[in-house]
């Protein structure tokens, strides 16, 4: 697609994205996508990240076609007008919300999970009754490649165009005036992309990353907590942006957190267990070791870009490993005293994108929930939150700002117009709000607009009656004194 064209634009201004019916069309195409050509799409991701087609369809697929069918149920009722509280001054009114779409919406994905987060966000927009750009990222060369070839067959190429390339496409993308921008990266790249749609004061959704804690408690059961911790962060080799980043544990499980840390017998030869995307992230990994102890793990082939699952001992917090986003297999174990220490460790760095702590204790999660600020919270398990449509995923400060999933993202992709629609009847109930303005009045307005309509039906038949009578009192005042 050319990036200077503007058949987006055209194509939503035409109207025709608006009706359910057509969105709902377009959504059930994108799914029989998903049916019909998942061979393609899984082996683009094995090409790109050694990914097996199962794990492409449990990680990709299905939950982008579990949301289409949450919205296919729902969007009738979201994108139906919203009733809502009234004061007594509008109770004769129809006041409701209405959502609309804001128009053309730029989707920036990313290449970690390639379909789950840049068509995730597409969903959204197309419930909501927007166009939108899709720039899949450069870095996952096969499944960008598939993407641009696949998605105009199945859904409207004028509504929903596919922009591939590199960072020079990114940056004309940029220059251009979108109504929203959904960006899935890291917070450097977020920056700039904030800075960009200021320009044009454009809304934009960040979905960040940051290093996300996991506090372990030495009350819970260590061998179930480890299980489930190495799954969080070795799925997809730690490319996974709410993988937990380090462990905080006290020094005396610390030996039975290495020796649990298990994810299967041979990584290397595991169809499970992927790679990292590239040389480049590769050797940047690596790096990270270099004043680090290797507890468990630490085998790497560049040329396969592999790295074993690796546990680090005893990290100290001004070691490398510790001073950026790890995005790849290692898992730093940082001791320290217990729960105290882990939540005043966590309020000194930025707020995370996911925050884990495995406790059989309720107290010590609650703490730990209460006294610490994070995007998602998760007790006793990992990763898990993203699959649950009923809850906002999305960052808070430097992980991120906005949310998606389910309703989230049809409210997040739309605008909210907020709606009032009067008769112009009894007049003589708004004589108040016009001058001259008096103490009487003033105590009348008090009465009228800081009382909510909080009322039955039948209360409010009564109260309509009340108005009414009010109204024909102050009138026949108005005309003996005229």
């Amino acid at each position: 697609m050319d990036i200077n064209d503007h058949k987006a634009r055209k194509a939503f201004e035409s109207g025709r994205s608006r009706p359910l019916e057509y969105r709902i069309y377009q959504l059930k195409n994108l799914k029989r996508l998903f049916t019909e050509r998942q061979k393609e799409i899984a082996d683009a991701i094995n090409k790109d990240l050694n990914r097996s087609e199962v794990g492409t369809q449990m990680f990709e697929t299905l939950g982008l076609e579990g949301e289409i069918n949450l919205i296919i149920r729902k969007l009738k009722e979201w994108a139906a007008p919203r009733p809502v509280e009234k004061n007594l001054m509008t109770l004769s009114d129809t006041v409701y919300i209405q959502p609309e779409p804001l128009g053309v919406v730029l989707i920036i994905g990313a290449w970690n999970y390639p379909w789950a987060v840049t068509i995730q966000p597409l969903i959204g927009a197309i419930a909501a009754g927007n166009a939108a750009v899709v720039k899949p990222s450069e870095v996952c060369v096969h499944t960008a490649k598939v993407m641009e070839n696949l998605l105009p067959l199945y859904i409207d190429k004028e509504l929903y165009p596919v922009v591939t390339g590199g960072v020079p496409e990114t940056q004309e993308l940029l220059r251009q005036r979108f109504d929203h921008i959904f960006y899935t990266g890291n917070s450097t790249v977020g920056k700039i992309i904030m800075e960009a749609a200021a320009k044009h004061l454009t809304p934009v959704t960040l979905e960040l990353g940051g290093k996300s804690p996991c506090y372990i408690d030495k009350t819970c059961d260590l061998s179930i907590a480890c299980r489930r911790i190495a799954w969080g962060k070795y799925t997809n080799c730690g490319q996974t942006c709410i993988a937990p980043d380090y462990i905080l544990c006290e020094p005396s499980i610390q030996d039975r957190v290495i020796e649990e840390g298990f994810y299967t017998a041979d990584p290397k030869t595991c169809p499970d267990y992927g790679r990292i995307i590239n040389q480049r992230h590769f050797k940047r990994i690596l790096t990270l070791l270099e004043d680090s102890t290797v507890a468990a793990g630490g085998e790497n082939d560049e040329s396969g870009c592999y790295i074993a699952p690796t546990v680090l001992r005893d990290v100290k917090p001004e070691a490398k490993v510790m001073q950026e986003e790890i995005f790849g297999p290692l898992l730093p174990i940082l001791p320290i005293s217990g729960l105290d220490e882990a939540i005043k460790f966590i309020n000194k760095g930025e707020k995370p994108l996911a925050l884990y702590v495995f406790s059989s204790d309720e107290k010590v999660i609650n703490r730990m929930r209460d006294e610490t600020s994070s995007g998602g919270f998760l007790a006793n398990d990992c990763l898990v939150h993203f699959s649950i449509s009923s809850l906002p995923f999305g960052g808070v400060g430097n992980s991120g700002m906005g949310c998606y999933h389910g309703k989230f993202s049809f409210d997040q992709l739309s605008h909210l117009r907020g709606c009032l629609v009067k008769k112009l009847k009894m007049e003589g109930v708004n004589n108040m709000r016009y001058p001259p303005h008096t103490p009487k009045k003033l105590g009348w307005a008090r009465f009228f607009i800081l009382k909510t309509a909080d009322l039955g039906w039948v209360g409010r038949m009564m109260l309509l009656a009340v108005l009414a009578a009010v109204a024909a009192v102050v009138l026949q005042v108005r005309e003996k004194v005229v």
